[in-house]
């Protein structure tokens, strides 16, 4: 019997125990973006820790002026490549509570998934890799190539530690690898594996507009002083036109447009507008003009309002002119632009179009570049055929709309490739209430694992 054949064996009779190890760090409410929830961050911490060890792993907790970082690595396998798997421990806010079906940190399984928050985001997907390490360790007694894991605690709030380490000399030693390996992303479809060869980068803000120094009598003053929301309400939408065109100069000098072969390719994969918009319950789709749905979705940047508020929000009605207002919105980017090039542009944009009687501020929340690696490269071939074994399809290359923005800078450090492989659907509700993961797509996501660390070697 082969090392594969006996490591699929291995995974066919633990699926269970791997289910329970997901279900146990889904239960801990690691959400990095509320400081009540610090204590469970070390937790999760923790947790991943242990069951890196319980995998055979060397273990290190890196502590930093936030969530720790989790360092694991096997033991060096000498004239064998070094892949690094990156991930993280913390989840989103779970709001609103009152649109979850079942308590988003009890994970349950329904219908074939496990319904929590954080199940495919990125505990589920983190934990394949972790899951595949063990069977190695456990089945055969050493892995084929050194694996090394980096699991960090603020990626849904823009990984400001770890890249405060990743700037440490130690950083580019302690984590020199040639392969990169990330599990936070999907499929193309159900049934359809993907390697993901790109990610969008994103510029995130905040700005505030300041009217008068208190709430005014809407009758009294109405008419006479800038009402701050419809000042702010007015200047969000003037930063795009109804083609979708971003309107703020000099936004697209550094795009890199798309190429022919990218969109002939993705022309040909098997995408049906109807049933995407039936999924998300739309009844038409929107977006800059000139472009294909997927293409707007993985190639082409884009500008969204994340959060609005102002103004009286309680029962009944209070006629006043806010004395505040307030947005949250964010640019996703693609090749060659890069957060600060965009921060400038936008701190210009909000000085010429602050309107009179109003004090605008803005504030840069975080920002990543995006990244595109060589779908070519011998490492995506490698994952290739691991993913089809355990899928039991090849895996089309895709790009990904998302944002995982310290991805750019690991690469830009290690000097290496990266191979972003999702396991999750389309339909798994990152972000949003009722998220899941499909259980039988993450028993395959360990074998795709298990299988790539030995084509990887070879």
């Amino acid at each position: 019997m082969s090392d594969l054949q006996a490591i699929d064996r291995y995974l066919q009779e633990t699926q269970a125990q791997s289910l329970e190890t997901l279900k146990s760090l889904l239960r801990i409410p690691s959400v990095s973006a509320d400081p009540a929830y610090a204590g469970d961050m070390t937790r999760a911490a923790d947790s991943v820790a242990s069951a890196l060890k319980a995998a055979g792993l060397e273990v290190e907790m890196i502590e930093t002026d936030g969530p720790p970082l989790v360092y694991a690595q096997s033991a060096p396998v000498p004239g064998k490549p070094v892949a690094l798997v990156y991930g993280h421990y913390d989840v989103q806010p779970p709001d609103p509570l009152e649109l979850w079906e079942t308590p988003p940190f009890e994970p349950t399984e329904r219908n074939g998934n496990l319904y929590a928050r954080g199940a495919t985001d990125d505990k589920g997907q983190m934990l394949t890799h972790v899951e595949s390490v063990s069977a190695w360790a456990k089945q055969i007694g050493e892995l084929p190539l050194q694996v090394k894991f980096m699991i960090e605690g603020e990626e849904e709030m823009g990984s400001e530690q770890l890249d405060a380490y990743l700037k440490k000399p130690e950083a580019k030693e302690k984590l020199a690898c040639d392969v990169i390996v990330i599990s936070d992303s999907g499929q193309y479809s159900k049934g359809q594996p993907a390697i993901t060869y790109g990610l969008r980068g994103i510029a995130y803000f905040e700005i505030h507009f300041h009217g008068p120094k208190q709430d005014l009598h809407s009758g009294s003053f109405g008419g006479a002083v800038n009402n701050p929301a419809n000042a702010l309400s007015k200047f969000l939408a003037s930063i795009i036109d109804d083609d979708g065109i971003i309107q703020i100069p000099g936004f697209y000098d550094s795009v890199k447009p798309l190429e022919q072969v990218e969109r002939d390719a993705w022309a040909k994969l098997d995408f049906n507008e109807q049933q995407f918009m039936d999924g998300l319950g739309v009844e038409g789709l929107t977006g800059e003009s000139g472009y294909s749905t997927l293409e707007r979705r993985w190639a082409r940047p884009t500008y969204d309002v994340h959060g609005l508020w102002s103004g009286y929000q309680g029962e009944g009605s209070k006629t006043i002119v806010p004395a505040h207002a307030a947005a949250k919105f964010s640019f996703r980017l693609v090749p060659n632009q890069t957060p600060a090039e965009i921060k400038v542009l936008v701190e210009k944009f909000v000085a010429n179009n602050t309107p009179t009687g109003i004090r605008s501020e803005l504030v840069d929340l975080h920002g990543g570049p995006g990244v595109v690696v060589d779908p070519n490269s011998p490492f995506v071939s490698a994952a290739s055929k691991a993913v089809e074994t355990a899928f039991g399809n090849p895996p089309v290359l895709i790009r990904e709309g998302g944002s995982i923005p310290i991805v750019a800078d690991m690469v830009d450090l290690l000097g290496a490739d990266c191979l972003l492989l999702g396991w999750g659907l389309e339909d798994d509700g990152m972000h949003s209430p009722n998220e899941k993961f499909n259980i039988a797509d993450f028993y395959r996501g360990i074998r795709a694992s298990a299988h790539l660390w030995q084509h990887l070697a070879s």
